[in-house]
């Protein structure tokens, strides 16, 4: 290779014809073909100075809902936003897995998870991708606040026969990030379903139980007024005994004024019933049922039974 880079040099720029500026430039030529004829492979993924810094995102979402959006995922069995064929629209047969070689060990913040394809061919969205090898994504899940979390996915191909590491181009992240962002927004639908039927539910209770404490208190109201005019008519027929009275038999004359010698108003047969409007010691000034007004000896008077 030395000696063929030699030729190269001598046929762009003959010896003879060099001054120090061209020879300059001719060593620089050299030194690049030199480069270029070297191999350069990556044995592992580097976290921290990997040209892809990966896809990262955050959710306004809880924790638990980015996880169980997360475990849909990863049990899809599918990478998505690749393939090895073009008649095949998406890239099935991955599993998840507990951990993965094929990633350096994450040391950050948060819980990290993995799902891989084995004997991929050449998938797409991997750059210089070739040969058969495993596609390996990497979700990194961290709580930021109870109502926000943060997701990192990274994705890579290693190659089986010479473990060249080939980096995703972006579209294998995102196409996971919109997977899990639909599965998560179908969660977060459902738990808002879930709150609105609790709440017409708990609505709904609340109406019944409402209902059935009106109730009670109408019942104790109606017999609270039962009582009210069970003792109103006890007082009546009180008040009647008290202002009431009939004339004894076998019946008496009502009176003008409280003397025996006044004129006689009306012959009273026995038992009528008369309303006291005045009481004096002897005399008792009455009502009888036709309106009129006299006076009858307290004697001629009797109580109602």
């Amino acid at each position: 290779m030395h000696t063929e880079l030699q030729d190269q040099k001598q046929e762009l720029l003959p010896i003879g014809l060099q001054s120090f500026p061209t020879r300059l430039a001719a060593g620089l030529i050299v030194a690049i073909l030199c480069l270029l004829s070297g191999t350069t492979r990556i044995r592992a993924s580097n976290d921290h100075s990997s040209p892809n810094p990966g896809f990262v995102t955050e959710f306004a979402a809880s924790a638990e809902d980015v996880l169980q959006a997360l475990q849909e995922v990863l049990h899809d069995q599918t990478i998505h936003g690749t393939q090895v064929f073009d008649r095949e629209s998406t890239l099935t047969g991955a599993i998840m897995v507990q951990s993965t070689p094929l990633f350096a060990p994450w040391k950050g913040e948060g819980k990290v998870f993995y799902k891989i394809r084995t004997d991929a061919i050449a998938p797409r969205h991997f750059q210089e991708s070739a040969d058969r090898g495993t596609i390996a994504v990497r979700y990194v899940v961290t709580r930021v606040s109870p109502e926000r979390t943060r997701l990192r996915i990274d994705a890579i191909f290693v190659e089986r026969a010479h473990r060249a590491v080939h980096l995703s181009d972006g579209t294998v992240e995102s196409s996971e990030y919109k997977v899990l962002q639909g599965h998560l927004q179908a969660i977060q639908f459902a738990a808002q379903e879930a709150a609105i039927v609790q709440r017409r539910r708990e609505s709904v209770d609340l109406a019944r139980q409402t209902f059935i404490r009106e109730r009670e208190d109408g019942a104790a109201l109606l017999v609270a007024a039962q009582s009210s005019v069970q003792d109103l008519k006890q007082r009546v027929n009180s008040l009647r005994h008290e202002v009431e009275r009939r004339v004894k038999a076998p019946g008496a004359s009502l009176k003008a004024a409280p003397f025996g010698s006044a004129a006689n108003v009306a012959n009273l047969p026995a038992y009528t019933e008369v309303v006291i409007v005045i009481v004096t010691p002897h005399w008792y000034g009455v009502e009888i049922p036709s309106g009129l007004r006299g006076w009858l000896p307290l004697d001629q008077l009797e109580l109602l039974p």
